[in-house]
This record gives structure tokens, C-alpha cells and sequence, in this order.
């Protein structure tokens, strides 16, 4: 049975649907968890004399996932955020 001329990139077009609803998911989660990063610092910068450092890289790299996600939605990369590829880091 051979393929007709289009169908690869309609099953292409079709995974990426797929993966943009989860990375839209993921998106929407981690938006959720960056809110929840954002009460707990400013609590902890109330009651102690300044904002958790883990917490300040966590976030970061939570923004920059976001921002890969935000990417990938929008067409402006092809590659996948985490799962699909590793964490990002901040320095």
C-alpha cells in the first residue's frame, strides 16, 4: 500500500496538534505553579529579610520553560519543550 502525496506531512501536522495541546496543558500549569512561587516570595521577603534563592532560580527556569512553550504554540520553534527535551537552566 503505498502513501498518497501530502499524507507524512498531514500525520506531521497532526502529532504537532497533539503536542500543542499538551504543551498548552503544561503551559497553563505552570503558569499556575509560577503564580504560587510569586505569593511564597513575596511572603518569605515580608517575614524574613529578603526572597528564598531556590525559589528565585526555580522561577526563572519556570519562566523559561514557559517561554519555550509560548514558542512552540506559537510556530516560532519546532522543538518540543520538556518532556521532550531536557529542563532549562538558569544561571
Amino acid at each position: 500500500m503505498t502513501d498518497l502525496p501530502g499524507s507524512e506531512e498531514k500525520r506531521t501536522l497532526w502529532l504537532r496538534v497533539l503536542l500543542m495541546v499538551l504543551i498548552a496543558l503544561a503551559f497553563h500549569l505552570g503558569a499556575t505553579v509560577l503564580l504560587v512561587v510569586a505569593i511564597v516570595q513575596l511572603i518569605l521577603t515580608i517575614v524574613s529579610s529578603g526572597p528564598n534563592e531556590r525559589l528565585q532560580k526555580f522561577g526563572g527556569s519556570l519562566g523559561e520553560y514557559l517561554r519555550q512553550c509560548a514558542d512552540f504554540l506559537c510556530f516560532t520553534a519546532e522543538e518540543a519543550p520538556f518532556p521532550f527535551n531536557d529542563w532549562p537552566k538558569r544561571d
